[in-house]
């Protein structure tokens, strides 16, 4: 009798479970983003290691690993100036378990390079900027300039004699100086280099004018007296460099901010998108994580998807713009 009851019991238990999967299943049908992550999700960087992009995304996908129980995996896929690693991301399954670290250069590409293996406006769906970072644009102090109006005035006096250098053609730093040039109606001189470093040393060694670079590696040279900082490149003053002018002060709506966000595959699902959105933004928008980034020199955003998407559309616009009057082409 016991036997009889217990195989009861269990056939009992077979049925439930077997018209409960179904409903479990429509349920996550109508609802994509119910039980997700259901796996780990990977994160790919298009950047090599110990970078900013790299540092963000290894300390955001610990944080969504810690709210979700499912590891989130940083892939590193430097190269072809976030080329590789964007085609990759891009062909990925649009399913919300690959993501992808957006920068400057995911928005510049389109317009610097003659062919994509993808299309950014189609193919990629931004998903939210994590935080903004300005440069600090930086002179040898043999430069006779004191401010950013200095500077503009000296180069209009000798015209394509001021140099700047930068971290390569299309960089980010060579945009901004080109922006500068093109806002201030003057003629400078583009020295690239192959990387920030040797572009440092060679301006710290007074063979080059000026270069924008970023803050926490280009302040100790400024605080030793072997750099002056002329201005910042986001449109209001750091917190942090208080006494260092916006260039925007002299050249009204002048901003070269280096962002760093995350976006998909087109095609996710709406609702995972928006959970991903809400995660990533509480965990961005965190008072430690702000207090984190600050001493970076960075400022946490974490805003909506619509939001990042008008920004990263606007950023494209901006800089196809510079590209185009300047003839850059980085291949």
């Amino acid at each position: 009798m016991r036997t009889s009851r217990t195989l009861i019991h269990f056939a009992g238990a077979v049925i439930v479970a077997s018209l409960a999967s179904p409903a479990a299943a429509q349920r996550q049908a109508a609802d994509p983003a119910a039980g997700f992550p259901s796996r780990p999700i990977r994160l790919i960087v298009p950047f090599a290691p110990q970078g900013p992009n790299d540092l963000l995304a290894r300390m955001v996908g610990a944080r969504l690993t810690e709210s979700w129980g499912q590891q989130v995996v940083v892939d590193n896929r430097p190269g072809g100036g976030t080329v590789i690693g964007t085609d990759l991301a891009m062909r990925a399954p649009a399913d919300g378990y690959t993501m992808l670290m957006l920068s400057t250069s995911t928005a510049v590409n389109p317009s610097l390079r003659s062919s994509l293996p993808y299309d950014t406006l189609k193919d990629l769906q931004p998903l939210i900027n994590l935080a903004v970072s300005p440069n600090i644009l930086v002179s040898h102090p043999s430069v006779a300039a004191k401010s950013i109006a200095e500077l503009l005035a000296l180069a209009k006096a000798k015209p394509g004699e001021i140099t700047y250098a930068s971290g390569g053609t299309g960089a980010a730093t060579h945009l901004a100086g080109e922006l500068l040039a093109n806002m201030g109606g003057v003629k400078m001189t583009h020295v690239p280099y192959k990387g920030a470093n040797p572009a440092t040393i060679d301006l710290l060694g007074g063979r080059v004018s000026w270069m924008f670079g970023t803050i926490l590696p280009t302040l100790p040279h400024v605080n030793a007296g072997k750099l002056r900082a002329l201005g910042i490149s986001s449109l209001k003053r750091a917190p942090t460099l208080p006494d260092v002018p916006a260039i925007a002060e002299t050249l009204p709506g002048f901003e070269a901010v280096s962002f760093y966000g995350i976006g998909l595959p087109a095609g996710a699902p709406a609702a995972v998108l928006a959970k991903l959105n809400a995660e990533i933004a509480r965990i961005i928008t965190m008072p430690e994580t702000r207090e984190q980034l600050r001493k970076q020199g960075a400022e946490a955003v974490g805003n909506s998807q619509a939001e990042f998407t008008a920004f990263f559309r606007g950023e494209m616009k901006k800089w196809a713009k510079v590209v185009k009057e300047a003839g850059i082409k980085a291949d």
